[in-house]
């Protein structure tokens, strides 16, 4: 208990002194340039002081559980044991399959569950008018990142390097962007964005550095990360592709 008092502590501290600058900001902006006392001063202190708690309680939590969880599930399903290998030897991609499954589904869930996009997606509904349905966008990006979370698995396990797909995946959004109708293509790219926050990037992280350090050959330096751009580059396809499905069928109709 003494332990985690002390941990706890340490986080608040740290916490706290990250978000004083924004905190200092907004305050300077609103007496010296505004020259207006602060409205709902008790309700803002207050708002901050759970931020503060909120965050350093996040953050705890991704060093004490998220972190070590997303390294162990890639360690032990891509354990020489569990792959049937020896240590030394480097499998065959196609024995890695439940890494890759294990990377799309974790992907969907995190993603499906990110606030970040949640929030998006409600603004997208508001303002299309209820043309943009909440659920669709948020299960369209979703599969955008399982999809890039299972390819960016299967580079880590081949070791190709990161640029091709990264080349490849622009390439394709540069194509779509022409195509796509031009009121989603702002939403799109935003929707890349928002996928990396919170939930999706610490899980990310420590997945792509556990398979790095578990599969024989691979540098975690150098292939450990990635995935992360993965992520935010797969889900402006499918959303994309989502927004041309859509014009094809309304065009038919």
């Amino acid at each position: 208990m003494g332990d985690f008092a002390e941990e706890l502590y340490r986080v608040l501290l740290s916490t706290s002194i990250d978000v004083a600058p924004i905190l200092g900001l907004i305050l300077f902006f609103q007496m010296a340039v505004l020259k207006r006392p602060v409205p709902n001063a008790k309700r803002v202190i207050l708002g901050s002081i759970y931020v503060v708690i909120g965050l350093a309680l996040f953050l705890l939590g991704l060093e004490k559980a998220l972190f070590p969880l997303g390294e162990l599930m890639a360690q032990q399903l891509s354990a020489p044991e569990f792959l049937g290998t020896e240590a030394s030897e480097r499998s065959e991609w196609t024995s890695y399959y439940w890494i890759y499954i294990f990377a799309a589904t974790i992907g969907f869930a995190t993603t499906i569950a990110e606030p970040s996009l949640i929030a998006v997606a409600i603004k997208a509904n508001e303002v299309s008018g209820g043309s943009i349905k909440n659920w669709g966008l948020r299960i369209t990006v979703a599969i955008g990142v399982a999809f890039a979370l299972s390819l960016g698995t299967f580079r880590i396990v081949t070791g190709t390097p990161l640029y091709i797909y990264i080349i490849a995946g622009y390439g394709i959004v540069t194509i779509q962007t022409v195509f796509a109708p031009k009121h989603l293509i702002a939403l799109a790219y935003d929707s890349g964005g928002v996928t990396t926050s919170t939930v999706t990037v610490p899980i990310v992280a420590a997945l792509g550095l556990g398979l790095s350090k578990a599969v024989p050959g691979s540098n975690p330096a150098l292939d450990g990360f990635g995935l992360i751009a993965f992520a935010s580059l797969f889900p402006i396809i499918s959303v994309l592709a989502y927004a041309q499905y859509r014009e094809w069928i309304i065009h038919r109709k």
